[in-house]
């Protein structure tokens, strides 16, 4: 116990939200950041923890997400100096392009979903984490269609094109959740589940990879955009 606590005192000797940021944060390359009432507590160099984290994360040229709810609160059981506090961090935060409200849980689904993917598509940060991976699938004899016939693609795989096709960035994710794996397109989610439903729609992003219709952009196997001829095909469809 002596060796501990000798361990411990020594870590308090450097100011506690700076232990954070040095073990936690500097490993962290996305930050996303939700506010309703409160602010939290000053660290001697900012308003609150979570304020100083996000400072120092941006301030490194990474990436945040930062959401404030707007749900409406009984009026009796908010801290009106944490509540003026959340405003006024909102308010300087806004010219910054750093923010975005929602009103229920609904609304914050949809757009994290859809700033998400943005994000990890276009952001030049986390882009320049993984080299860009080009994938060439040459089909065989099988695969290539004839001039009489269009691509062979399931509903499935048609389905997902489409739907890429919505957006202008054209981009599909692939994600591994505690329930399963989740394929998310256009703002659609594909799966999401174990077994068989899974299996259905990672088949039906192989078949887009096997025809040269989508090719994959890094991250490890979890990001992908329509070719030109991806294009072409959706907007056949």
């Amino acid at each position: 116990m002596l060796v501990a606590w000798i361990k411990l005192w020594g870590s308090l000797r450097t100011r506690p939200q700076e232990l954070i940021n040095k073990r936690i944060q500097k490993n962290c390359d996305l930050l996303i950041g939700v506010f309703w009432t409160r602010l939290g507590t000053p660290t001697g160099k900012s308003s609150s923890g979570t304020v100083e984290e996000i400072e120092e994360h941006v301030a490194a040229g990474k990436p945040a997400m930062i959401y404030f709810s707007s749900k409406p609160v009984a009026p009796q059981s908010v801290d009106a100096e944490q509540f003026a506090k959340v405003q006024e961090i909102k308010q300087k935060w806004m010219p910054q392009g750093l923010i975005e409200t929602y009103d229920n849980l609904e609304e914050f689904q949809k757009k994290l979903s859809k700033q998400l993917q943005l994000c990890l598509a276009k952001n030049e940060y986390l882009r320049g984490l993984v080299p860009v991976t080009k994938v060439e699938v040459i089909p065989t004899s099988e695969q290539i269609p004839t001039q009489n016939e269009q691509y062979s693609l399931s509903q499935e795989a048609k389905s997902l094109l489409k739907a890429a096709s919505n957006r202008d960035d054209g981009t599909i994710l692939k994600m591994a959740l505690l329930s399963g794996r989740l394929i998310q397109a256009g703002g659609e989610s594909f799966g999401g589940e174990r077994g068989r439903e899974t299996a259905k729609w990672d088949a039906a992003l192989e078949e887009l990879l096997s025809y040269g219709l989508v090719a994959a952009r890094g991250y490890k196997g979890e990001v992908f955009e329509l070719t030109n001829k991806g294009w072409e095909v959706a907007d056949a469809l």
